[in-house]
């Protein structure tokens, strides 16, 4: 077991304009409750400061402390209605929806580059694999081709980019959750499963 990939999980904490964020509830629930599938070498589950300074030096630490060969990265998304896969990362701070939204220190980034490196990056998640997964377990999937300008495009470009020192997961994407119960939410229990089904979706990738 201890041959295995590590696999990291992320979401993160309330933001402006979203005072729940069912992704943190996830990782404590995975802190209390680590999946351990066969083949799994370790698990970690993190929650990512909604903080573009602070950002990439947490992306750091934990590459020193827990080296992820997996890195799945979780945040909420309210217009979607189930898991979104996202393809793409873009390496620009810009215009999009997001555009009014600050980040838990009122701040928000100049319309430039992420980092160094391409302008866009695909994810490296097996994702037509994920879907077939979720959807054969009754869970909705949507896809996109955008994760926005927000924390969750940041986070996904410096996974990708391995832009942050010490952080360079070989396989590694984001996915868009909806909100937790309510008109168009999801159940915390399909969150969480969905949750599992895509770390052990990718773990089966991993090993071929």
């Amino acid at each position: 077991m201890a041959n295995g990939p590590r696999i990291l999980v992320t979401g993160f904490g309330p933001f402006p304009g979203a005072p729940v964020n069912p992704t943190q509830a996830m990782v404590e629930h995975f802190r209390a409750d680590p999946p351990a599938p066969e083949g799994l070498g370790a698990f970690r589950a993190a929650i990512l400061d909604v903080d573009y300074a602070t950002i990439g030096p947490q992306l750091s630490a934990l590459g020193r402390e827990f080296t992820p060969d997996i890195a799945i990265h979780f945040g909420l998304a309210d217009p979607c209605r189930g898991f979104r896969l996202e393809r793409v990362a873009r390496n620009r701070h810009g215009s999009s929806v997001f555009d009014a939204i600050l980040d838990n220190r009122g701040a928000a980034p100049k319309d430039r580059a992420i980092c160094a490196g391409p302008q866009t990056l695909p994810s490296r998640l097996p994702l037509d694999a994920i879907a077939g997964a979720l959807s054969r377990a009754g869970l909705p999937i949507e896809w996109s081709d955008d994760a926005g300008t927000y924390l969750c495009n940041t986070a996904m470009t410096l996974s990708l980019a391995h832009a942050c020192e010490d952080f360079t997961p070989a396989m590694s994407g984001f996915v868009h959750v909806p909100p937790v119960s309510g008109e168009g939410g999801m159940e915390f229990d399909d969150l969480v499963e969905g949750a599992r089904i895509i770390l052990e979706t990718c773990l089966a990738h991993w090993r071929g």
